[in-house]
């Protein structure tokens, strides 16, 4: 069985080295950059990757099945250029295709760096994420943010974790809560919900209780505090700038 290996990427030379060589084994290996201005796509093309362009952004989902149908092995590996497999991962993976029983996908458990810590709480441990499926049998949902694969079929579970440094420094936390927040304001309104000053403290101040104390962040020390604070803020601001477009 064939195996392609699908990245979407934008000004990622940080982090997409190390994700494409932990899957140099693969058959075929596709990039979808989105106007990358650093030096990514010289990167992929450097370890024998496939790179396509687009010139718009449509948000994650769409984004996603683009680099899909550019995929032609019998099964695919979604990844995000921040994550990377271990050696225990990727043998695992080529074992499950090899012989994959009823199942049309797998999940995965996710194991997160945020600045620099191992996050082993907080909810992002084991954090299973859907990412190895048979082509023909999922598509990406067309959310903007937070997309979900959508599988026919059966789902299995493999062992060993995917491993993902989600956020080096507070510059990139406060950039993508800045960005997600916008993307996810936008999908409220589209859905018809709007937002209001009330429900984004309210939103905001419970996603920080559950995160620090229902989910243990506190167990993950000055980090867990942090997450706490920005999955919190980015609450707050989806549903502050849910409030502000209904305004207009």
């Amino acid at each position: 069985m064939s195996v392609s290996v699908i990245v979407i990427a934008q000004d990622e030379e940080a982090t997409l080295e190390r994700c494409l060589k932990s899957v140099a084994w693969a058959d075929e290996i596709v990039v979808l950059d989105s106007g990358s201005t650093d030096a990514t796509p010289r990167i992929a093309r450097q370890l024998g990757t496939k790179v396509h362009h687009t010139d718009d952004w449509p948000g994650f989902g769409p984004q996603k099945n683009r680099a899909l149908d550019l995929a032609t092995g019998d099964w695919v590996l979604s990844l995000d250029a921040d994550e990377w497999l271990t050696p225990e991962l990727q043998a695992e993976v080529r074992n499950t295709v090899a012989g994959p029983g009823p199942y049309s996908a797998f999940r995965v458990p996710r194991a997160s760096y945020f600045c620099g810590r191992l996050m082993r709480h907080s909810g992002w441990w084991p954090d299973p994420v859907l990412r190895l499926f048979r082509r023909g049998c999922a598509r990406f949902s067309d959310d903007l943010v937070h997309e979900r694969l959508i599988v026919d079929g059966t789902v299995g579970q493999l062992s060993y974790p995917l491993m993902h440094e989600s956020f080096v420094g507070l510059e990139e936390v406060l950039d993508k809560v800045n960005r997600y927040s916008s993307a996810g304001a936008q999908m409220m309104v589209a859905d018809g919900r709007a937002g209001s000053l009330t429900s984004a403290v309210a939103h905001g101040a419970w996603t920080f209780v559950r995160t620090y104390l229902f989910k243990a962040g506190f167990m993950d020390g000055r980090e867990g505090f942090m997450l706490a604070v920005s999955n919190a803020e980015g609450v707050y601001y989806r549903y502050l700038k849910a409030w502000l477009l209904t305004k207009r």
